[in-house]
């Protein structure tokens, strides 16, 4: 099968259109798993042991199912329940939610190689909980996690192309649409190749430079 470069040009619209979704997704995944990520990390540190088990088990399920039978349950099991979510809603959250319990896990190591003279300062000087947290632990904490977190970026948008198992037209199912119609798969599936590694390389750079700019060692 030889290159077209006239059907090339007529399908990349469709996988750009994609691609926005792909991003799009990802991006408000990952919006929420940093935010639930530090939800879970802060219940962890529960006084309580029935309320800390009960906090890990449920992040140890969710980070030990694959996304695909997540995003099943959130997209065709819910319904049945009465909550109906729409494919690209059902998409963004089950990302966040599988994601959130591995940022849950860069958190806790952040915070737990916060060195210990810092939290014994914080109690010599009498600081309120809010602001040891708020001024002192958490800001050294993500500094240190920064180029992991950047790397959760790049995995959870190289793994969004599962979404289209729920029919959120995203990159790759916008690709295998137009195979379809034209039976020409050679063409699409390059790009969509093309498209992932650019973007891939991009994130990247931009997380390198975020990590030279705020991460410390």
């Amino acid at each position: 099968m030889q290159w077209n470069w006239n059907y090339t040009w007529d399908i990349l619209p469709d996988l750009l259109d994609g691609l926005r979704t792909t991003v799009v997704a990802t991006l408000l995944g990952y919006v929420i798993a940093l935010l639930l990520g530090m939800v879970w990390t802060l219940l962890r540190r529960s006084p309580s042991r029935v309320f800390n088990g009960v906090v890990r088990w449920v992040t140890e399920f969710v980070r030990s199912t694959p996304l695909i039978p997540q995003l099943f349950f959130v997209y065709y099991v819910l319904p049945s329940w009465g909550l109906t979510i729409g494919p690209l809603t059902a998409g963004v959250i089950t990302l966040g939610i599988h994601y959130s319990t591995y940022t849950a896990e860069v958190y806790r190591a952040g915070i737990s190689d916060i060195p210990r003279g810092q939290w014994e300062a914080c109690t010599a000087l009498n600081l309120p909980r809010s602001r040891v947290w708020l001024d002192v632990v958490l800001p050294q904490a993500i500094r240190r996690v920064i180029p992991t977190l950047g790397n959760y970026l790049i995995a959870m948008f190289k793994d969004s192309p599962q979404l289209l198992v729920i029919q959120v037209t995203e990159m790759l199912l916008a690709a295998y649409k137009a195979g379809t119609e034209s039976y020409r798969m050679l063409e699409p599936i390059t790009l969509v190749g093309v498209l992932f590694i650019v973007v891939s390389v991009i994130s990247s750079i931009l997380v390198r430079r975020l990590e030279r700019r705020y991460a410390t060692n």
